[in-house]
């Protein structure tokens, strides 16, 4: 589980594609054009917007219509200020789409949320203005597995990837826990019920059939290894650290 996005490290372009593949995997939208224009990492003048898509909307009588949107992405360290999204607004009021976004890969400034409230209340624009900032942005990719995966997580294992390889390290640190059992047992040391031994014997034989490659430990490094792994996946999987029965 994520525990929110986190942007840091990441230049404009890369948070320009991270927005042109949430909107492009969004069921509302289509036709996603990122206008990058260029394979190079700078981009040219975008006439205000990063990206253009289309919504497709149904009205209380079932007819449809599309509307145009246009977004524009914004990459800062602090608050957004006013003058990032002068340029966004005039190719908007220019070109009239139904809707000017902008995305923040973290928050518009106060400055800027009341810059849009006067604007709106003193242009009157053909178009709605919204702002994605990001605890909207978390609620979006929450779920959506191939977008973070590709762009947060950099290949986080699965969960159950996670949860095999718990059961196949339960498995081996049980097995020689039984080796050890069986030793002491045989040599009188520690010996239990017959019942018991030949209980342990035949889960010892399942084990070792779907664990053909099982093995004592070499040593005590590889003992403890074993150990650390399983306390590690318990725990990435909602257990108490140093959670070790078996």
């Amino acid at each position: 589980m994520v525990d929110g996005l986190d942007f840091d490290g990441w230049d404009e372009t890369d948070f320009e594609e991270f927005c042109f593949q949430l909107l492009d995997g969004l069921d509302d939208f289509s036709n996603v054009d990122w206008r990058k224009g260029t394979p190079k990492q700078a981009s040219p003048a975008d006439r205000g917007r990063d990206l253009v898509a289309q919504v497709e909307r149904v009205d209380v009588d079932r007819s449809k219509h599309v509307e145009t949107w246009f977004a524009d992405c914004k990459h800062y360290a602090k608050g957004i200020p006013p003058e990032a999204l002068q340029g966004l607004l005039a190719w908007a009021n220019a070109e009239r789409p139904d809707v000017a976004l902008v995305i923040a890969s973290g928050f518009l400034s106060n400055a800027a949320k009341d810059y849009i409230s006067n604007y709106v209340e003193n242009n009157r624009p053909p178009f709605r203005i919204k702002y994605w900032e990001r605890p909207v942005l978390d609620k979006l990719t929450r779920g959506n597995r191939e977008l973070l995966d590709r762009f947060v997580l950099g290949g986080m294992r699965s969960q159950s990837e996670i949860i095999a390889a718990e059961e196949e390290f339960f498995d081996r640190i049980w097995y020689e826990r039984h080796l050890v059992g069986r030793m002491k047992h045989e040599s009188g040391e520690g010996r239990t019920t017959d019942e018991i031994h030949a209980v342990a014997l035949e889960a010892a034989e399942r084990v070792k059939g779907r664990r053909p490659d099982l093995h004592p430990t070499e040593d005590d490094f590889e003992w403890g290894m074993w150990n650390g792994k399983l306390s590690a996946l318990r725990w990435v999987l909602g257990d108490d650290w140093d959670f070790l029965d078996t």
